[in-house]
């Protein structure tokens, strides 16, 4: 019942540029299986109504698909696609960004029992799961307002605390409840992860993140990998292989310079390792990024066959955002 009603809502809500109306609020509607794209995950609720979704996190790789929703409690390195999309029945998805001092104000606000009992070992920082029948309704109730303007600034974000709640008290409480816990390994792990999105292009001790982060090397590094999927390094590379994806589409012709600006100072190594990533030379790829379309979710690749993404190495899975 809910699903019906829900595609109705973001198939007749949906623009070319993701946003809607209300703040946080995203949706998508895709009509083609395009091929795997890198983005950043972002902290965020994806709900799908239609179609389905493929995400790879490192060596982890997540699927949802009608009635399932992906929550992703850090902003990590994700490649992602569409897996089910066509004009005649497009991928239609809901999106909804989460705010850490949102999900704390309500942690703050819980009484005694009224949250699931936290479980042992840090959780990861993306999960997959089945949409209770609250929690779609309230998604459903909160797309209802975008036909409302006179009651939507008063009761948006009533209806997205509502959607928070659910999170919290449901089967990925513990992913959610990290995000707004200032103490928690999440959040430990989310520093070390700001730190070295902002820096790079820096090379770093490992020993030294993890003292930034306070935690011992041994426990950051376990921390780490089991929210991430990824070693420190390994992180730092998906970042600078982003990185470099997004300033080759406005710099297709200083592919070495462009290395160089990511970290690299091999351009060989540059080369390969971004071949490896994306499944295209810099120089090719860089061809075909002048044609590609931004989105809330990255740089997408349009029909251009040289963004085919990586190869079975780091086998993918798409955009982050619904």
């Amino acid at each position: 019942m809910y699903l019906e009603e829900l595609r109705t809502l973001l198939a007749r809500h949906a623009r070319p540029d993701w946003t809607t109306a209300i703040d946080g609020v995203l949706i998508s509607k895709v009509d083609r299986s395009d091929p795997p794209a890198p983005s950043m995950s972002g902290t965020v609720l994806a709900v799908i109504a239609q179609g389905a979704k493929r995400l790879a996190l490192g060596d982890r790789v997540y699927e949802y698909g009608p009635g399932q929703y992906l929550v992703a409690s850090v902003d990590l390195p994700v490649t992602g696609q569409f897996t089910q999309a066509e004009p005649e029945q497009p991928a239609l998805g809901f999106g909804l960004v989460l705010e850490p001092s949102a999900v704390a104000e309500l942690l703050l606000q819980a009484g005694p029992g009224d949250t699931p009992r936290p479980g042992g070992g840090t959780p990861s920082g993306i999960a997959v799961s089945d949409a209770s029948a609250p929690l779609l309704d309230a998604v459903v109730r909160l797309l209802r307002l975008l036909d409302e303007p006179r009651d939507r600034a008063v009761l948006a974000p009533l209806v997205q605390r509502e959607i928070l709640w659910r999170l919290i008290t449901g089967e990925q409480s513990a992913t959610v409840r990290q995000l707004g816990l200032a103490d928690s390994s999440l959040s430990h792990i989310s520093r070390a992860v700001r730190w070295i999105r902002e820096h790079y292009a820096q090379p770093f001790r490992v020993e030294d993140v993890a003292r930034l982060s306070g935690m011992s090397v041994s426990a950051f590094y376990r921390n780490f990998q089991a929210v991430t999927a990824m070693s420190p390094i390994q992180f730092q590379k998906q970042i600078r292989l982003q990185e470099a994806r997004l300033l080759l589409a406005t710099h297709p012709g200083d592919v070495t310079g462009v290395g160089h600006r990511v970290g690299y100072d091999n351009p060989s190594q540059f080369s390969r390792e971004y071949r490896r990533q994306f499944g295209a030379p810099p120089s090719r790829d860089a061809a075909c990024l002048r044609h590609s379309v931004r989105t809330p979710a990255g740089v997408l690749p349009g029909t251009c066959e040289v963004a085919a993404g990586p190869s079975r190495e780091h086998r993918p899975d798409g955009a982050p955002t619904p």
